[in-house]
């Protein structure tokens, strides 16, 4: 069975970390930053080709990398989907996960979360998309105690910790290399500091296990609370129009209307045990199709454009994840199988055996899906590979690239 999704606009595209990059494509005012303060604007813009980035090499197609890690030896390489080859990275420390904004991959153990930029980038101009490469390279660290979480918008990257503080780090000097602090919070409330544009979306604790919202600035100092109870807030996402956070009765929307932060609830519509609850969401980058696990139950796919839950019974996964409309449901089962499901009505289309073995207990939580417009990707920790499926084709096996080292941590980039 084939599968022919609708192209998605180039803003479902988008990523995250791309920021300040392309001044070329904006009004010349905008080259202030790149061309060095005090510039002659006019000039600068007239200088440089549209798109220009400097150090980088544009593209004419997406520039997909695999950041890999594994959480025993600490070892790291980038497996650049184009050359269909991998390269040495670096080390992260023991038993770290890696997560990623689009670009920059952080690998978060117990003394902080090492930074490092994967040299693939996309950037959106709302008409049109440019993609770059460069060299990847490890950018240094950021000193806290187990940061739990870490996002980004085009002007921050906020780092969460285990002990309820977070860190604010200016995004634009990540592109440049530098890790530079622009805030630090303390006391705040359990889930993660998410930014939202030049602001920081805050949990604080209520009464109750009740959390609200705050808006700080760069800084991290207080602007405005938005007042929408969110029980129990536990895990976050970023797609292209807001920020999504998970409570006890469903979501907490984060959008902007007229300018002002306009806070949304979108209820499960039933009540739900706390084992099904949502604890963290999995997309395709920047996607308004959010999925997450349901507990041994199945999985929730969130579609946010419609403001609707939907339960799929698929029994216990470890691991979920959707292109968004138009596309299936993928989940990787506790057997290592691969099976695809139709959003709507829940109905299974395809499945493969995939995995070499199924999941060991402790690696059942690092089993990734991880998915772009064409490609699905799943680690395969027992037999050192990592698969890309082709879920448009009856979840026919594209490629297989094999390693020599366990892949028990992976995440894309260059989307």
């Amino acid at each position: 069975m084939n599968w022919s999704p609708k192209k998605g606009g180039p803003v479902s595209a988008a990523v995250l970390s791309l920021g300040l990059l392309l001044a070329g494509c904006a009004d010349p005012g905008d080259g202030e930053s790149r061309e060095g303060r005090g510039a002659d604007r006019k000039s600068a813009s007239s200088s440089k080709p549209h798109g220009y980035v400097a150090g980088a090499e544009e593209a004419a197609e997406q520039q997909s990398r695999l950041v890999l890690g594994d959480a025993e030896s600490g070892e790291m390489q980038i497996l650049d989907l184009i050359e269909g080859r991998t390269r040495p990275l670096g080390r992260m420390g023991k038993g770290a996960e890696l997560v990623t904004d689009g670009r920059f991959a952080y690998a978060n153990s117990s003394r902080g979360s090492k930074v490092f930029d994967s040299g693939a980038w996309m950037v959106d101009h709302g008409d049109h998309l440019h993609y770059y490469r460069a060299k990847a390279r490890g950018l240094g660290a950021v000193r806290g105690k187990q940061p739990e979480h870490v996002y980004s918008s085009p002007w921050l990257t906020a780092f969460t910790f285990a002990d309820g503080t977070a860190r604010l780090v200016d995004h634009a000097q990540l592109e440049k290399g530098r890790i530079r602090t622009t805030g630090f919070l303390d006391g705040i409330g359990r889930g993660p500091v998410v930014p939202f544009k030049e602001n920081a979306l805050v949990p604080v604790a209520g009464t109750g296990g009740d959390s609200t919202v705050e808006v700080r600035d760069r800084k991290g100092r207080k602007k405005t609370s938005l007042g929408v109870k969110c029980p129990q807030l536990r895990g976050a996402a970023v797609t292209r129009t807001g920020v999504v956070f998970g409570c006890a009765d469903g979501a907490l929307f984060i959008t902007e209307k007229q300018k002002k932060l306009a806070p949304e609830k979108i209820p499960f519509g039933r009540k739900v045990p706390g084992d099904e609850r949502p604890d963290a969401f999995h997309s395709r980058s920047l996607g308004t199709t959010l999925t997450a696990r349901a507990g041994d139950t199945g999985v929730w796919v969130l579609n946010v454009a419609e403001r609707e839950w939907k339960l799929i019974e698929t029994g216990p996964v470890a691991a979920v994840n959707s292109a968004g409309e138009g596309t299936p449901l993928l989940v990787l089962d506790n057997s290592g199988t691969l099976k695809a499901y139709e959003i709507s009505t829940g109905k299974q289309l395809a499945r493969k055996k995939l995995l070499s073995s199924p999941p060991k207990a402790k690696d059942v939580s690092r089993a990734v899906i991880e998915i772009d417009a064409n490609r699905a990707y799943v680690n395969d920790m027992a037999a050192r590979k990592v698969h890309e499926i082709d879920y448009h084709d009856s979840l026919r096996k594209a490629r297989s690239f094999s390693l020599d080292f366990r892949p028990s941590e992976m995440v894309e980039t260059g989307r």
